[in-house]
């Protein structure tokens, strides 16, 4: 078992600022706030974030691959 003060062997998903795509999603709600909620102004800052979340996901996926539940 690890230790308090180590690092964890992944990434924490946790906490949401801990993501690795929180500047994406800060940039999003910062284009949504500069241009009055209108979407269409904010869709590259969406695409960017979505893309950021799907290859988080994915990595995800890969570490947990082999893990087991059992062990």
């Amino acid at each position: 078992m690890a230790s308090k003060g180590s690092t964890p062997p992944y990434p924490s998903a946790a906490r949401f600022s801990d993501s690795q795509c929180f500047p994406q999603y800060t940039a999003s709600l910062k284009c949504l706030q500069e241009f009055n909620s209108d979407k269409s102004k904010c869709q590259e800052h969406f695409d960017v974030y979505k893309e950021c979340k799907k290859k988080e996901r994915e990595e995800r996926l890969e570490r947990n691959k082999n893990r087991s539940l059992f062990s």
